[in-house]
């Protein structure tokens, strides 16, 4: 019998196998709907959750929504940011300042997040100032000229009362007692840059013209917008008395004639402790400033700026933005709103907040945490945290 059957080379092995697989696929695509599609080469798909783990591919880097220039060692993606923005005040020869107070911030929080810059001056910027600080950040910046009306002195304000002013606090060796231009600089930022053309884009912002001594690894903008903040501060002290002898008053004035103003939950007890009689001078240090721009174009801050305006005090006194911001702050916004950054630590001048504990070495901080301006004698911290005890 097997002298009859012609041997089966393995040329012929190889077309019956073949033949039997087309046979077998033909058959199964009829019984089984599916089945033809899920073994096409067109049906074919790649996922990570079909990949074996031992596979030489790194699921992570596919999975993920980086840029193409992050995967290949490029700039990371952005994080999501708030319409924010630095506000810097600045003069021409206060360059050297400027230049260190910029690189703090960007080698500390702004080479991560990218916030653009304002720079706004009473003359225009030299083009050296122009370029020492572009090489700082690759953030936009934007140079702005302040209008004068916003600056100088107004017509209307009697010199002769203002410069018997000015000499009396020279006398009694007032810091900035005879300067009109620091007057100008205080009245500008209590009532004015929040106007200034390159900032109409922006809601929040960050005055950092300050030491800063640690990393911040989270964005304080963000903070703000998710938890409704209106004004963030990190050091609180006493104003000199005889900088703003009838401040309290012209706010009493205020609240008695527009008592709808003043927030159901404010921070009064912040400001005074005798229920709102006397100003116990409380305030907080706006060199370092996270703030709400729309809460000062509001209804409520734009009545008060524009009735302390009238008083003239920016000029017959010496009216400080940090106590009219803080007194606004604290009456005009539920206290809730208004934060203590502890966790951000900076210096300016010889008084500086350190975080202490695990924040300080969560943030990397420079700064000697047994000196921190906290709860020094001339600190207002308590007061603040006895409105949440």
């Amino acid at each position: 019998m097997s002298a009859l059957v012609p041997a089966m080379t393995p040329r012929r092995y190889i077309v019956l196998v073949v033949a039997l697989v087309i046979s077998l696929h033909y058959v199964l695509s009829f019984a089984f709907k599916g089945y033809g599609s899920a073994t096409s080469l067109s049906g074919l798909s790649f996922s990570a959750d079909a990949v074996n783990t031992d596979s030489t591919l790194d699921i992570d880097v596919i999975s993920t929504n980086h840029s193409p220039d992050a995967l290949y060692g490029g700039a990371p993606p952005q994080p999501a940011r708030a319409n924010a923005t630095f506000v810097f005040l600045c003069r021409n020869k206060d360059l050297p300042g400027v230049v260190s107070s910029m690189q703090a911030m960007e080698d500390r929080f702004n080479r991560k997040y990218n916030y653009p810059w304002v720079l706004l001056n009473e003359e225009p910027f030299t083009e050296e100032f122009k370029q020492r600080v572009s090489v700082l950040t690759r953030a936009p910046i934007s140079f702005g000229l302040i209008p004068r009306e916003h600056w100088v002195q107004p017509d209307w304000i009697d010199e002769s009362l203002a410069r018997k002013g000015r000499l009396s606090m020279m006398a009694q060796r007032i810091i900035y007692g005879g300067s009109v231009s620091y007057r100008n600089m205080c009245r500008f930022n209590s009532g004015f840059f929040f106007h200034h053309e390159l900032l109409q884009p922006y809601r929040y912002y960050w005055r950092p013209d300050v030491k800063f001594f640690c990393d911040i690894d989270y964005d304080p903008f963000i903070y703000m917008q998710e938890n409704e903040k209106v004004y963030g501060f990190t050091i609180s002290l006493y104003e000199w008395e005889p900088t703003i002898p009838t401040l309290w008053d012209s706010v009493k004035e205020f609240m008695a004639e527009y008592p709808q103003y003043i927030s159901p939950q404010n921070s009064m007890d912040f400001l005074s402790d005798d229920g709102g009689e006397h100003y116990n001078l409380c305030h907080y240090w706006s060199n370092f400033e996270i703030a709400d721009m729309d809460f000062w174009r509001g209804e409520a801050y734009q009545k008060f700026f524009d009735f302390l305006e009238h008083k003239g005090g920016f000029y017959y006194e010496r009216w400080g933005d940090a106590p009219v911001h803080s007194i606004a702050a604290s009456l005009f916004a539920r206290k809730d709103q208004v934060h203590f950054f502890r966790d951000i630590g900076y210096r300016h001048e010889q008084i500086q907040h350190c975080p202490m504990g695990d924040l300080w070495s969560a943030g990397r901080c420079a700064c000697d945490p047994n000196d921190s301006f906290d709860y020094h004698i001339n600190s207002c911290v308590r007061r603040f945290e006895s409105l949440y005890a």
